[in-house]
């Protein structure tokens, strides 16, 4: 077997990071562990057919807590009986995220050419190659329901012209009754060649502007770009009349890619006049952990505290920067909303405890935990939950999530952001997004404090 952390630089070699006590927690962080957006990535890859893996498999574990335990052993005629005992035992654990995802019958090549990888481990692979074909939605298990929820679409994607939202609730796809389906079996059913189609029954809540109730819409899948990173300037008058530009990013994943992307976007705006900065994190539904700590460090100075990690113990230990360089200090203010999860919470939460930027928006997701994936050598996945963590203020994330500083209201959160800064001149538009009107406000108060670090 071979962990998909090792695919990764090392965080402490590429992040200098100060990784002291308890090494093996914060090594195996380092090594490319992610903190899982509650969201499966409901975009699909090319399939085709290939036999069953194994034709007998027999599984072995202890039968008690006792160090002197006899092992029972399951003789097991099929792949699918061995997968389903193994996903009892983990059951036992009482934590949903640590999991198996099993192969399928069905395998998926993924569409950059780097490997073939099964269906539901791909939903996981997937998120940092970049093309993909399906019909671009994040998927997750509310954990206060059960329910299955829309927790971001992708820009432009073809269900977000179809007119799916974040927080509809999916309740069938193709007739079948979603009930008791996880998000990964979900996202499978979703994904498919460009060019069909998926029929997805949703109910929508009752946002403003949006009619409440079930509908049955149907969505053709289509080639998708998943690019992390959107920028542009906006012009903003001061209150004292003065005009100055403020560089607007949005960030929609944290891929391994995020923070170089992120760098190199902060030197253009830089280069081209602007004064202060808006973060964009809404509907982020997190990825890499790395990533996250990576982002953080480029707009922070100094030996901070990123993050907390709490081991199964109970074990508190922080992940500090070693002698950091922001490439700005410019004012800051970081968008949040309900779809901000995981790495997107650690990214606001070192941001904010460290006096960095104002959070403005509305409370987070609340996904706090940390998981090794190892892919197993028939190519399925192990998913285990081997710590949580806190803000460097050492609030609790997990099922809690983060408040912002000043809430915002939901208005034109639905705008295909994405096509507007294309065209830098439907600007406008994106400046009557209510969100970043109060972000801008935020921004004249820093400078008129003089509070920016």
């Amino acid at each position: 077997m071979r962990s998909c952390a090792s695919d990764n630089v090392k965080l402490a070699e590429s992040s200098k990071l100060q990784l002291n006590n308890r090494k093996d927690l914060i090594e195996s962080i380092a090594k490319g562990f992610v903190g899982f957006a509650a969201a499966a990535t409901a975009l699909a890859s090319i399939c085709f057919d290939s036999p069953a893996f194994a034709e007998s498999l027999t599984v072995a574990f202890p039968a008690s807590r006792a160090p002197e335990t006899m092992v029972e052993i399951f003789p097991l005629k099929s792949a699918d009986a061995a997968y389903g005992k193994i996903s009892g035992m983990l059951s036992t654990l009482g934590d949903p995220f640590t999991r198996i995802i099993s192969p399928k019958k069905t395998h998926c090549r993924n569409v950059s050419n780097k490997g073939i990888y099964l269906q539901e481990y791909q939903s996981f692979r997937i998120g940092s190659d970049g093309n993909l074909q399906g019909v671009g939605l994040f998927i997750s298990v509310e954990p206060r329901t059960g329910h299955l929820v829309v927790l971001s679409c992708v820009e432009d994607s073809p269900a977000a012209r179809a007119g799916i939202h974040e927080g509809d609730e999916l309740i069938e796809i193709n007739g079948e009754r979603l009930d008791g389906i996880d998000s990964e079996a979900a996202a499978l059913k979703l994904r498919g060649r460009a060019g069909t189609s998926v029929t997805v029954k949703v109910h929508s809540g009752k946002d403003v502007g949006r009619e409440s109730g079930i509908r049955e819409v149907n969505i053709p899948r289509g080639y998708i770009k998943l690019s992390p990173i959107s920028r542009t300037i906006i012009p903003h008058r001061t209150p004292d009349g003065h005009l100055t530009k403020t560089g607007y990013v949005k960030l929609s994943a944290f891929s391994q890619t995020a923070a170089a992307d992120m760098a190199n976007t902060i030197h253009e705006l830089e280069s081209e006049g602007a004064h202060s900065y808006i973060l964009d994190l809404r509907n982020n539904p997190g990825g890499l952990v790395k990533a996250g700590l990576d982002v953080a460090q480029i707009w922070l100075d100094g030996d901070e505290t990123l993050v907390n990690a709490v081991d199964r113990e109970g074990h508190t230990l922080p992940i500090n920067m070693v002698d950091g360089h922001a490439i700005t200090h410019d004012p800051l203010v970081v968008l949040v909303n309900e779809g901000s999860a995981s790495a997107s919470e650690i990214l606001a939460g070192a941001l904010h405890d460290n006096g960095r930027a104002i959070l403005v928006g509305h409370k987070t997701f609340g996904k706090g935990k940390i998981q090794s994936v190892t892919e197993l050598h028939d190519g399925s996945a192990l998913f285990v939950t081997v710590a949580k963590y806190l803000s460097p203020a050492l609030h609790d994330i997990d099922h809690v999530g983060i408040t912002p500083d000043v809430q915002c209201t939901t208005d034109m959160l639905s705008s295909p952001k994405e096509s507007l800064l294309k065209n830098k001149s439907s600007v406008s538009s994106l400046e009557a997004d209510s969100c970043i009107m109060v972000a801008e406000h935020e921004l004249d108060v820093q400078e008129s404090r003089g509070t920016a670090s």
